[in-house]
């Protein structure tokens, strides 16, 4: 169930170099890409599918990310702008029961990503070095994140959940 849950392993945090900026960076980049890949030619059956027991269906998913990297880009501009600014948590699993992210089409949420990532690399490929460590503040986990973190955070959810179609398609042989 663990390989179910985390098919590319848990998020590990890695100390700055210019080397994993570079591949996070890509990570973010070409996040709508793969994305796009992994549901390509999937019916509406396919799309209506858990990827795991008790899991979000493949649909939920893909808007889920939308929903996820919209905060995420949100919380760099914070970062960036305002000293260790208090982010806002939310609920992903009610806003995954959301009327969005049952009945929209998931292109809409592919879509949405393609631009959205444009403009956040636009950003994270113009963050200095000691930028990285600008920090916000998360209340739920009462702890400073630095920006570094949260970037290395987001290149793992974007590999993350796209494993999640791919071993899904895998598993069942689309």
């Amino acid at each position: 169930m663990e390989e179910l849950k985390y098919p590319i392993g848990k998020y590990q945090p890695q100390p700055f170099s210019a080397k994993q900026l570079e591949q996070w960076i890509i990570d973010i980049k070409y996040l709508p890409n793969q994305l796009e890949n992994a549901v390509i030619n999937l019916d509406e059956h396919q799309l209506e599918t858990p990827y795991r027991p008790d899991g979000w269906t493949v649909k939920q998913l893909v808007h889920h990310v939308a929903d996820s990297h919209m905060n995420a880009y949100i919380r760099f501009k914070l970062g960036l702008t305002e000293n260790n600014p208090t982010i806002k948590p939310y609920d992903e699993g009610a806003w995954a029961l959301l009327n969005d992210s049952k009945a929209i089409p998931i292109n809409v949420s592919l879509t949405l990503l393609f631009a959205l990532h444009t403009r956040w690399v636009a950003v994270l490929e113009n963050i200095k070095e000691d930028e990285w460590n600008k920090t916000v503040f998360h209340p739920e986990q009462k702890k400073e994140i630095t920006l570094w973190h949260l970037l290395g955070m987001y290149a793992w959810h974007s590999r993350h959940h796209t494993a999640h179609i791919t071993a899904l398609r895998q598993r069942m042989n689309w």
